[in-house]
């Protein structure tokens, strides 16, 4: 090669290596700093859109267990009413039975009534308090079901029914203002009484159907989110061991493509001794 005072071959050649071995430390240590290895759409745009749509669907996700996440409560707290309802009707039966007995005085029926307008005055308490987030099952304050995100897309839900409790409904039939003063008021409220009671617990295998199909779905959704996690994490993290070490040989390459550059900077020096 011709020794020349205009083109250095050799520190051109030098140069253009120690810029490739520059480029490559600094996307291994971007990787590094970021733990990623498609950090962005110029990095591999391809497998940064499919992230892109997936890191979408999770964030979807969460949307969705939050809704299950209140769709459950509600029935939780729907549920815990509904069980101290039917309690309280297996007390409001023994009341009633009690008044069917024609050996009473009008002191003791009186006093059985007495109870008897209490517990009812319960049940209405416990189903107008069984409230979560604005919404009570049992009421009647809503017209119809309540439906909860079952998916990413939003075409799919899953259903919690209405169960009308409140007293002289479709399920509670006694009304607020019955009375078990006479033998043939009290006779006449047990069918009522024990018909409240098939329908409530019922209602109640029901909703606990409902609330068990709603937690193991939520589950689903959990793992379902995990494991796309996992997928966009195959796609684009970096292997942090791999890059380790390549980064300590692109650190011993930088300190020889510079050496390298220096002595290849020098080599027009030759061209001095040539004319002393």
């Amino acid at each position: 090669m011709a020794l020349s005072v205009n083109t250095n071959h050799a520190a051109l050649i030098a140069l253009q290596n120690l810029n490739n071995t520059q480029n490559q430390l600094s996307n291994t240590q971007n990787m590094i700093s970021t733990g990623l290895a498609v950090n962005n759409a110029k990095d591999n745009a391809s497998v940064w859109a499919i992230a892109q749509g997936q890191r979408a669907d999770i964030n979807a996700l969460d949307s969705v267990k939050m809704s299950l996440d209140r769709a459950t409560s509600i029935a939780d707290v729907a549920s815990t009413a509904g069980q101290s309802v039917s309690d309280l009707l297996n007390q409001v039966k023994a009341k009633v039975v009690a008044a069917m007995d024609p050996s009473l005085n009008t002191s003791s029926r009186q006093a059985l009534n007495s109870d008897y307008t209490s517990l009812l005055a319960q049940i209405k308490d416990v189903v107008n308090n069984a409230s979560f987030d604005g919404a009570n099952l049992l009421n009647g304050s809503l017209t119809s079901d309540i439906q909860f995100l079952a998916n990413a897309d939003g075409s799919s839900f899953i259903t919690l029914s209405v169960k009308n409790m409140s007293l002289g409904g479709a399920l509670i039939t006694m009304a607020g203002t019955s009375s078990i003063g006479t033998v043939t008021l009290a006779t006449n409220l047990l069918t009522q009484v024990n018909q409240s009671l098939v329908n409530v617990n019922s209602a109640l295998g029901q909703m606990g159907s409902q609330a068990s199909e709603i937690q193991a779905h939520n589950t689903f959704v959990g793992k379902l989110s995990d494991v796309l996690q996992t997928g966009v994490g195959n796609l684009v993290n970096a292997d942090m061991a791999k890059e380790s070490a390549k980064l300590q040989a692109l650190q011993v390459q930088q300190q020889l493509g510079a050496q390298a550059l220096s002595i290849a900077n020098q080599s027009p020096q030759v061209i001095l001794s040539l004319f002393k």
